[in-house]
């Protein structure tokens, strides 16, 4: 992976192509027969009759064309300086290598990383979900691309494919759509991962998970996954998500993942809950 330098500090090709093609949008996944001028005629065609909104102020984004407010961009809270090796939670011990959660519980994933500290961005997170703001997904979605990007780098993760967190098809069709998906698309989009939304699927409604505790989500989550049987040479997977809370959804999808042939499964979600 070929490295340029950015302002003193390294870049790869893969963080590049990451922060490039803002302006296609979710317009990205059109047809072949559009080329990229018209797509991003598209684009700035649908910004003038639909606004986009500000992911975190959510008003019309402003410089027209971008997408999240110039103001806004350095508002979220970053995880940043020392993290958990397992979660990637930031640590207030910097000499530590596992946040207090990690020392107390088994992980089935590997490990993983998040962007921003969900308090941070908790209400943008909620539009998101709940408020049909899908247009979000273009901004996390570059932002998470380039996390991938340093982890693989960094920690040497290997990527066959990303894999969203699938939501019960009954609750997806209330919604609209899987916010785990669209975030994967996105970060496809940019890195070149491959998207594989028809191996780990969930079979059955679970309860939300808010307030419960560990035990109380992992029991909820007890066969609410099945994975389809994996091809021999792509077994390595991360899985996407929105939010890192407790690590129980990411560990029943990883378990399902695993019985079905994986070899390492790593995670990625856009927000993540503090140390406890």
């Amino acid at each position: 992976m070929g490295e340029k330098r950015r302002g003193g500090e390294k870049t790869t090709d893969c963080e590049q192509e990451a922060r490039g093609n803002d302006t296609e949008g979710l317009w990205g996944s059109v047809g072949k027969g559009f080329t990229k001028k018209m797509r991003r005629v598209a684009r700035a065609a649908e910004d003038l009759l639909y606004p986009r909104r500000c992911p975190l102020c959510d008003r019309p984004v402003r410089p027209f064309g971008s997408l999240i407010c110039r103001e806004c961009e350095k508002l979220p809270v970053r995880v940043t300086g020392s993290t958990c090796r397992r979660c990637g939670k930031a640590l207030a011990d910097p000499a530590a290598e596992y946040c207090g959660d990690c020392l107390r519980t088994r992980h089935v994933f590997e490990s993983g990383g998040a962007v921003f500290e969900y308090h941070s961005i908790q209400g943008a997170i909620y539009r998101f979900k709940y408020d049909g703001r899908a247009e979000y997904a273009d901004w996390f979605g570059r932002e998470m691309a380039e996390k991938l990007c340093t982890m693989m780098r960094q920690e040497r993760w290997r990527a066959d494919a990303l894999i969203p967190v699938p939501l019960y098809e009954k609750r997806r069709k209330e919604r609209g759509y899987n916010q785990a998906a669209l975030l994967a698309q996105q970060v496809s989009r940019r890195t070149g991962i491959p998207v594989r939304e028809d191996i780990l699927v969930r079979v059955r409604a679970t309860a939300p998970m808010k307030n419960k505790s560990l035990d109380d989500r992992r029991i909820s989550l007890q066969g609410a996954f099945f994975a389809c049987s994996v091809e021999d040479n792509r077994k390595s997977f991360i899985i996407v998500d929105d939010i890192f809370t407790t690590g129980a959804t990411v560990d029943a999808c990883a378990e399902a993942l695993y019985h079905a042939g994986a070899v390492s499964v790593h995670f990625l979600t856009l927000a993540i809950g503090g140390a406890g």
